[in-house]
């Protein structure tokens, strides 16, 4: 049945990457700068425009926005007042007729040319100016009008040649004639920006033509910038003009063929990284999520826009991976998920080389920056790893300031962020799916969370008992491959049940004094089974993750409680009556169910030992061991005998280490009298 629903899942995700395929076929000819043309030589079939290339397009747009120049409107109205003051003032103060019709003349024919406040107005050129006079824009010569300062200096500079008797500077201060310069041209800003944005604007793409028959390239001939160019033009216009010519079929059979490498290799990654993924739905479902949005947005953004595809955060799905997973499956799929990278753009192989570096990098620094404020360090390592990835691509170019000027890496740099940005979502996947995410197990770790500080306030000897399980399960999960990380949780909580009666326990009991004394053996029994239920209870209360309430199901199993079985038995009780005395847990399942199970059991009875020599220990885990094995209680553990026998010497090395024998330190003699 299973096995079923898998099958489902593979053929309703290749179904909806079928839909979203772009419906077109790829350019037939394959080809790179400086690399030697390997088909036969190619005749242009159909004309053809140049395409100019974005560097080519950017200078000439810097070309424009230098050369726009600056718009005034003239201003009639400005000058016969102006004129006429003039006229007024010279009388006042008994100007010669024949000085004052010269200066009038200098003024008029100012005001006639055009006077401006400043010819170097706004960041345009002031070598041409336009000047709109009775509704038309003329275009004339900065040299051929006047700014206040310019005519100020000649009108002074040609009386002075004319009348060298005379005192021009007083009769110019007399006069007050800076008063009668006022600019009549108007800079007019709205037009000139208007006509700037249009002249940057709209730049035709294209440089020259090919015609039908002329020779494009030859075969064997290196293929250089210029013909990488005009190669470039005919892909365009071929796929503008013409698209996919082939047979409809021919193309969906090719889709279908890549869509079933995609997946092959998505399957394979997880059947010999980590097939338990096919035994859990809901981790494959997940899995397989993220290979779609993957899909899909290299599908989608190629469509609208392919520059688009290198402001999309693909590094994400390594950290979302690394969230639930283990680094050698994020990592293995991580690769598979950027393969629509390489299938569907033009430059694939571009774009696949510049995200899986990032996303790798990404996926290693998280490790360590994954705190805080630390998290844009990651970032920043993702988008150098792009950044360098991308450049030496954008160096194949051979244009050096096109490598720089490359919008490419503000999009990397929005990718990396985002990568980070969006990380969030990876706790609504945790709630969806019913996962755990490392982060939020490492915080779960703390021991200065509520429960594990009351349980230290409450039950000290339990709390103890839980680190010393928690290391010893950890180390034990790290020789097997298991997850270490889950089991020092599932081993720090496994007995947070006991904190509702912590002195039903030995460990928590003062001495000398007997929580049980008095008891039946049914009530003692009653009274520790119950600290799983309560357990359950406490972590459900707490919104502890069920994969970690699992931990305190299980931790007993279906086993009895030894101790007050046998004294049931020995007072005279039926040895068939084992109900009142088994815990109401699960079976362990996992290996990291087991093998919190064992530790438990291993670290309690350890703690009976008199001698701690290397022989006894190992008789104590073999023992306690086998009697797992002999109360089936592992009989639904997906664990091999194998790995079991690995937890056993794992468990005896790290008992030895911490009961390792003592010097005993010599008492110092009293000195002689």
């Amino acid at each position: 049945m299973k096995n079923y629903r898998i099958y489902i899942c593979f053929i309703v995700l290749a179904a909806l990457m079928i839909l979203l395929y772009p419906k077109e076929g790829k350019f037939q000819y394959e080809y790179q700068k400086g690399r030697p043309w390997v088909y036969e030589t190619l005749i242009a079939p159909i004309d053809f425009p140049i395409l100019k290339t974005e560097a080519e397009m950017l200078k000439e747009k810097e070309d424009r926005a230098s050369e726009t120049v600056a718009f005034y409107s003239y201003d009639p109205t400005v000058a016969p007042p102006r004129l006429e003051q003039f006229a007024h003032r010279a009388v006042e103060i008994d100007l010669s007729n024949q000085l004052t019709r010269e200066m009038y003349d200098h003024l008029r024919e100012a005001y006639d040319r055009g006077i401006v406040a400043d010819l170097n107005t706004g960041e345009y050129s002031d070598e041409v100016i336009s000047i709109k006079r009775d509704k038309r824009f003329i275009e004339t010569p900065a040299t051929e009008v006047y700014d206040i300062e310019r005519i100020y200096s000649i009108l002074k500079s040609d009386l002075v040649y004319g009348y060298p008797e005379m005192d021009i500077d007083s009769i110019a201060t007399l006069l007050s004639i800076r008063d009668f310069i006022v600019p009549n041209l108007l800079f007019d800003e709205n037009t000139t920006q208007m006509v700037h944005r249009e002249a940057v604007n709209y730049i035709s793409p294209t440089k020259g033509m090919i015609y039908a028959g002329q020779l494009i390239v030859s075969e064997g001939e290196i293929v250089t910038s210029d013909i990488c160019q005009i190669l470039d033009s005919y892909k365009a216009e071929y796929k503008l003009s013409y698209g996919y010519t082939g047979s409809p079929n021919a193309l969906l059979i090719s889709h279908l063929l890549l869509v079933f490498a995609i997946l092959a290799l998505f399957f394979f990654v997880l059947w010999f990284v980590d097939r338990n993924c096919f035994e859990d739905l809901r981790k494959l479902i997940f899995l397989m999520l993220l290979l779609f949005l993957s899909f899909a947005a290299v599908a989608v953004l190629f469509r609208v826009d392919q520059h688009l595809l290198y402001l999309f955060p693909f590094a994400i799905g390594a950290l979302y991976l690394s969230a639930f997973f283990h680094d050698d499956l994020a990592c293995a799929l991580q690769l598979v998920y950027l393969l629509p990278l390489l299938v569907i753009p033009e430059n694939g192989v571009e774009l696949y080389f510049t995200f899986a570096v990032g996303a790798l990098v990404g996926l290693l620094a998280y490790g360590r920056f994954n705190r805080g404020w630390l998290q844009f360090v990651n970032a920043l390592f993702i988008f150098l790893a792009l950044a360098v990835v991308n450049f030496s691509f954008k160096l194949g170019t051979g244009d050096l300031s096109y490598a720089f000027k490359s919008t490419n890496f503000l999009y990397l740099g929005i990718s990396a962020i985002l990568s980070i940005v969006l990380y969030p979502f990876v706790y609504l996947f945790e709630k969806v799916f019913g996962f755990v995410s490392y982060s939020r197990l490492w915080d779960l770790t703390d021991t200065n969370n509520p429960l594990l500080r009351n349980l230290q306030q409450k039950a000290p000897g339990t709390f103890q008992h839980a680190l010393q399980v928690a290391n010893l399960a950890e180390h034990a999960a790290r020789e097997i491959g298991a997850d270490g990380m889950l089991v020092r949780v599932g081993a720090l909580y496994h007995d947070i049940g006991k904190l509702e009666n912590p002195m039903c326990f030995i460990e928590n009991q003062a001495e000398g004094v007997n929580y049980h004394a008095g008891l039946t053996p049914e009530e003692s029994a009653r009274a520790i089974i119950k600290h799983v239920d309560d357990g359950l209870a406490l972590a459900r209360k707490a919104n502890l993750p069920e994969s970690v309430c699992d931990f305190i199901a299980s931790h007993h199993g279906r086993s009895r409680t030894l101790y007050f079985y046998n004294v049931y038995c020995n007072g005279g009780g039926d040895p068939a009556n084992t109900e009142p005395f088994t815990y109401n847990g699960i079976l362990p399942k996992t290996k990291e169910q087991v093998v919190v199970m064992m530790a438990d059991a291993v670290e309690a009875a350890s703690r009976s030992l008199k001698d701690y020599s290397e022989e006894s220990i190992s008789q104590l885990v073999e023992r306690i061991l086998a009697s797992r094995f002999e109360d089936s209680q592992l009989a639904q553990a997906d664990i091999s005998l194998k790995e079991i026998d690995q937890v056993k010497e794992s468990f005896k090395r790290y008992l030895q280490q911490i009961y390792h024998a003592r010097i005993a330190y010599p008492k110092r003699q009293k000195p002689k009298a």
